[in-house]
């Protein structure tokens, strides 16, 4: 008889993966900001679904459209593209939302509690139009199970998709590490976390550093999205379950630590995967906030500190 343990390590790393890059952005923005950004998961859900209007609907929106619409259904190039286009219109949107929004309540010294409140207003607005624009019924980004690509690695299958995702955390992490620890930028980013009025007295930029803060780590959002829906799909509710697995990760593995939430996300999704291996696949989220209370509990500060 096969073991199940190969495909449960390769479920756990997936879900991880996933974890992962929705923790990377997160943690970004609370690291500079001090705040929970809850527009990060719907932002998420805004990159997929802008895949999916580019390959899916573009063709009925104006005369012509059906030209680039098939354009954008034309094999990797297409994908590519559409990728690309769904990242950069995350980006904008998380760009937006701290222009309009949450640069208003810092030069008012709004509280945590008027953030939170705002930020999800803005989430359950977001989420509405989305509901609006393309209905709640669920939409998938593949083209069909015979364009799946599935690989055989020491006993667990994983597909294309899901390998990308893998390589991406990766990528991601250390690109975004380097960038951080390397560049002006970065330690702009470290300043204004340690005490953003001592960084603006030494003359950086806060705003335009938050600002910039905000595109990538939405961009980041906005890429999770697009993973989502070619891996398992889109629906407007699913910014909520990615923002919680991701605050929970950065919480566990140390909020406001890149490296950190993206080790509390593998361990999250290692957790949840051998926690349902003999149980219903039901308590996958009350066994993430069992982890969520142990950590709090015993190590409040996550696994890693800031």
């Amino acid at each position: 008889m096969q073991s199940i343990i190969p495909q449960l390590i390769a479920n756990s790393l997936i879900a991880g993966s996933i974890y992962a890059l929705v923790a990377l952005g997160f943690n970004l923005i609370y690291g500079t900001t001090k705040f929970f950004n809850l527009t990060h998961g719907v932002i998420a859900a805004i990159g997929g679904y802008v895949v999916y209007f580019l390959t899916k609907k573009l063709g009925s929106s104006f005369p012509g459209a059906e030209a680039l619409e098939q354009f954008f259904n034309s094999g990797s190039f297409g994908i590519f593209t559409t990728t690309i286009l769904a990242v950069a219109f995350s980006a904008l949107v998380g760009w937006l939302l701290n222009k309009f929004l949450f640069k208003k309540l810092r030069a008012r010294k709004a509280s945590q509690m008027v953030y939170l409140v705002a930020s999800l207003g803005a989430f359950t607005c977001l989420q509405a139009f989305l509901a609006i624009l393309f209905t709640s019924q669920f939409q998938t980004l593949s083209t069909g199970a015979g364009d799946i690509v599935t690989y055989n690695i020491l006993g667990g299958i994983i597909t294309q998709v899901q390998l990308i995702i893998f390589i991406s955390v990766i990528v991601i992490m250390i690109a975004l590490g380097l960038f951080l620890k390397k560049s002006l930028f970065g330690k702009s980013v470290e300043a204004i976390s340690d005490n953003e009025q001592v960084a603006k007295i030494v003359g950086i930029d806060t705003e335009k550093v938050i600002s910039r803060v905000f595109v990538i780590g939405s961009a980041i959002a906005g890429l999770v999205g697009v993973y989502v829906g070619y891996d398992t799909g889109l629906e407007p509710t699913m910014g909520m379950n990615l923002l919680l697995k991701g605050v929970i990760a950065s919480i566990i593995g140390g909020i406001g630590n890149v490296y950190g939430g993206v080790l509390g996300a593998f361990l999250l999704g290692f957790v949840e995967n051998f926690g349902i291996w003999k149980i219903s696949g039901e308590w996958k989220d009350a066994i993430a906030f069992v982890l969520l209370i142990v950590f709090l509990l015993v190590r409040p500060q996550g696994i890693l500190k800031k």
